[in-house]
């Protein structure tokens, strides 16, 4: 076999399976026998992290730093209290949080519970649309694109509802704390146990907190802690923005309860108030309850009630504050006002079965929770062998030694030493706050985590579907978190059943369709405002490309029957009765937009509105490829609908190269006014979709390749790190490198409109101001750098920067065809290769640079081959 270079590409055949072998029948059965009582599941001990079940031959991680040895400690640190809000540590079990601000004298936990909205089910049609769009569509037809966008104001909608916040906790310490040693001060978040830290101290007593956010046991704990015994005294009380009334239930709890609004503030209202607290509970809105309660030690200790109400401790060794929280949410189609559910009752009910488990019991329970998923992956990178035996031996001996440069410096100074263990800490930080705010059963991770401290959130905290949305869940599969997903399906779900109406009257089509921007009431019709945002009717195609994606990562045959095929039946039975024949033969769509991007229209005026932007028929063409590749596996390529899909797809336009030999953004080569826009759209098919590959279509990706030249590196977070990965797909590591880098820049809150991108101190990336998508798309941009896949390829280190990142291990990666990825590199060369597939038996190519062979993988198996793509070795899971 040859390369297109001409170059010689090596093929075999390796690692046999067992059907490779004539095995004697009892000597076989015994054989498994052996190995079923030997596995994990019938052993006394606990299995290991996932992390750990692939060791190197050469033993590399222990030798230069590459692997899962010794490694500088996974810290996000501080040196001082935090001054504005995106300096507070951020902790969540997926539907409750808390920014930890770490004060000294007051201390003050911000708090959110990821159902508390504005509004209620809302009727997501229009029945005006119609004949609107046959007035677009009329219009773009005639080429009049100008005055087709102003018409398509009357195709958009109403506001989305606005995620709100759940409230404060305050702590008050005594005045003594006033005095306290600066160089004592230590705040750290310990992403290896989801614990945010504080410590400092005054004369000759330590005082310490410890925080987390525990999933299993749905609360937020705080253990306040003296080294000197009766040395702890505070005030603890409770607070929100929002209409609520406190209580005092016995002598250590107080209850909180209040509302949400039932309608928004108005968008661009021009006195918006910064609180609600003094207004009347609102009776149609969604209620909420806190309950606090704080149990003390030492035999001096008390707590008395004071006015507020609050509480006071005085004398005791530690605290422990417990907070639950609930609300009477009943899902998106459920008023507020109808609605059984029992918020303060809930919240008792969860603080009594809380309460029943010590404060060990409680942690234990939560790190092996969040071990669990976090534990499934490593990653080391570093500069040169040499330099990682002496530095990673230095940290791991000083891990329990507070780290006196604060991550903060580390970011200033990235520009300048481009420290490879920072890219580990920022890759491993977005799969915490994934964990951290999408879990089963909790709403999906919005423009903001699950994290917000204002009434009036940026872009209204809503999740917005042209890129926002699907980027959160992008690090799901191949950072092997593939259960924190289950939240965008249950959501998906949703805007199935709003969708559908909407599709019906608006467009009076079947199926069901979503547009730019949506909220916990699934809102499924198109944003307010001009059409250049709002006309977007692809949210939901998009949404669906993740259904397909899921299924080749997992092979969970029984969610693409249960859950994804119906999703992806009705999504494109919309987009069959969307798409319209056009004047040369093909289908189009009409009206078509490209997010939030204009265009000079050949009347040299501006406009957003034309037919078939190249996003617009990439999207649907992965929709098409992936519901008749799932019907292929559920065996239902006869259905109606997929012989439909078969007769359309070679109707579909194909992806255009423009005259300057960039890729098309629109249907006609129309004059661009902003090159540099951030939004790359048009690159949807190179990632996250598959229809451009090095591979099967390289005059693309060479268009491609000059697409990003022109768009440049400037951009908000987001857009950096969608570049990183584009460039990650066309195997360019100098771009998709320059791309991490670019990220890693210190952004002043006081100043931050001054940025474009950029991290703030917690770690939080900025638009800005703050939006949680380019985190979690770094460590997706950093998992393509090293692995790639589709179900029959799988390419190891595809994009490495070997200059920058010579050295490294990462283990845990995930594969299509559930495959399991761990590799080692040496001086920017391959060095060990490590694979598994735990469920199925999988065959597929391994390709590292002009080497390709067939691989072939028996389940719970694992194989290591050399740098030769050799196995040389096999053993059990």
């Amino acid at each position: 076999m040859t390369t297109p270079n001409g170059r010689f590409m090596t093929q075999k055949k390796i690692c046999l399976s067992m059907s490779d072998f004539q095995v004697p029948a009892r000597l076989l059965l015994t054989l498994l026998l052996f190995l079923f009582y030997a596995s994990p599941s019938h052993s006394s001990k606990p299995r290991a992290p996932q992390k750990e079940w692939w060791r190197t031959i050469s033993g590399m991680e222990e030798d230069d730093g590459g692997g899962g040895g010794g490694s500088r400690p996974l810290k996000v640190t501080f040196s001082e209290a935090a001054i504005n809000w995106t300096d507070a540590i951020p902790i969540g079990n997926g539907r409750l949080g808390a920014m930890i601000w770490g004060g000294v004298s007051s201390e003050l936990l911000q708090l959110n519970e990821d159902t508390l909205w504005t509004g209620m089910p809302g009727d997501y049609t229009n029945s005006s649309a119609p004949a609107a769009l046959a007035k677009v569509r009329k219009l773009v037809d005639n080429r009049n694109y100008s005055q087709a966008t102003e018409e398509a104001v009357n195709l958009s909608g109403e506001p989305s509802a606005v995620y709100q916040l759940l409230g404060d906790i305050k702590l008050e310490f005594d005045d003594s704390h006033a005095a306290y040693s600066n160089e004592s001060y230590f705040r750290e978040l310990d992403l290896d146990t989801a614990t945010a830290k504080v410590k400092y101290s005054v004369g000759d007593v330590e005082f310490s907190r410890e925080h987390f956010a525990s999933y299993p046991d749905q609360v937020i704990v705080s253990r306040i802690s003296a080294s000197k015994p009766a040395s702890l005294s505070f005030t603890v009380s409770l607070d929100s923005k929002l209409p609520h009334n406190l209580q005092v239930s016995g002598q250590n709890q107080v209850i909180m309860e209040g509302s949400c609004p039932s309608r928004r503030i108005p968008p661009n209202a021009k006195s918006p108030p910064s609180s609600m607290a003094n207004s009347s509970i609102d009776p149609k809105g969604i209620k909420f309850s806190a309950v606090l309660d704080v149990q003390i030690t030492g035999e001096k200790g008390v707590v008395h009630v004071l006015e507020g109400p609050k509480l006071r401790i005085e004398g005791s060794d530690s605290a422990i504050l417990l907070l639950t929280a609930s609300s009477s949410f009943d899902g998106p189609f459920t008023k507020p006002e109808n609605s059984k559910k029992n918020p303060t009752s809930d919240s008792l009910n969860t603080m009594k079965s809380v309460k029943k488990l010590s404060y060990a019991n409680l942690y234990a329970r939560h790190l092996n929770d969040y071990q669990n998923l976090f534990h499934r992956v490593s990653l080391q990178l570093s500069k040169s062998s040499k330099a990682a035996v002496k530095d990673r031996k230095l940290a791991s001996s000083q891990s329990n030694i507070p780290q006196t440069i604060p991550t903060s410096a580390r970011i200033s100074s990235f520009q300048t030493d481009e420290d490879p263990s920072f890219v580990e800490l920022l890759f491993q930080y977005g799969r915490y706050i994934l964990i951290s705010s999408s879990r089963a059963g909790t709403q999906v991770s919005n423009l903001q985590g699950i994290w917000n401290k204002n009434l009036e959130p940026a872009w209204d905290g809503a999740p917005h579907l042209n890129i926002n949305l699907q980027m959160n869940y992008w690090p799901t599969l191949a950072c092997n978190l593939h259960e924190c997903q289950e939240p965008l399906f249950d959501y998906i779900s949703s805007l199935s059943v709003t969708g559908s109406k909407t599709a019906k009257v608006n467009y009076e089509a079947n199926g069901w369709v979503a547009h730019q921007v949506s909220d916990i009431w699934a809102k499924s019709s198109p944003d307010r405002g001009l059409a250049v945002w709002a006309l977007w009717p692809m949210g939901g195609a998009w949404l669906c490309t993740h259904l397909w994606e899921h299924y080749t990562y997992t092979m969970d045959k029984d969610f693409l029957k249960n859950k994804a095929y119906p999703l992806l039946e009705g999504c494109t039975s919309f987009l069959l009765d969307w798409l319209i024949e056009g004047p040369n033969g093909l289908l189009e769509t009409n009206p078509s937009t490209s997010p939030e991007h204009m265009f000079i229209a050949p009347d040299q005026k501006p406009a957003s509105v034309s037919y078939s932007t190249t996003m617009d028929i990439s999207i649907i063409k992965e929709v098409f490829s992936s519901i008749v590749s799932a019907a292929e596996v559920l065996g239902t390529s006869n259905d109606a609908i997929i012989k439909r899909v078969t007769e359309v797809q070679s109707k579909l336009p194909p992806t255009k190269i423009a005259s300057d030999g960039s890729i098309m953004e629109w249907a006609e080569d129309f004059q661009d006014p902003e090159i540099h826009h951030r939004h790359v759209s048009h690159l949807f098919g190179l990632f996250p979709g598959h229809t451009i590959t090095p591979d099967k279509t390289p005059d693309l990706c060479k268009a491609a390749d000059y697409t990003l030249i022109k768009r440049g590196e400037e951009g908000p977070g987001w857009s950096t790190t969608w570049k990183a990965a584009l460039w990650a797909r066309l195997k360019n590591s100098e771009h998709a490198y320059r791309m991490i880098k670019h990220l890693i820049v210190l952004v002043d809150p006081f100043h931050e409109s001054n940025y474009e991108g950029g991290l703030y101190s917690n770690l939080f990336t900025t638009h800005p101001p703050f939006q949680i998508d380019a985190n979690f798309g770094f460590s997706t941009a950093v998992a393509e750098m090293l692995v790639q896949s589709t179900m029959k390829d799988l390419y190891l280190l595809p994009a490495l920067p070997r200059d920058k990142w010579p050295n490294g291990c990462v283990k845990g990666l995930k594969a299509r065809g559930g495959i399991t990825v761990n590799i080692c590199w040496k001086e920017g060369d391959l060095h060990e290769v490590g694979l598994w597939s735990e469920n199925q038996k999988s065959q597929v190519r391994l390709h590292h640079r002009e080497t390709m062979v067939l691989a072939e993988l028996s389940p719970g198996i694992v194989y290591s081959y050399n740098n030769q793509l050799k196995c040389v070795k096999t053993y059990s899971l």
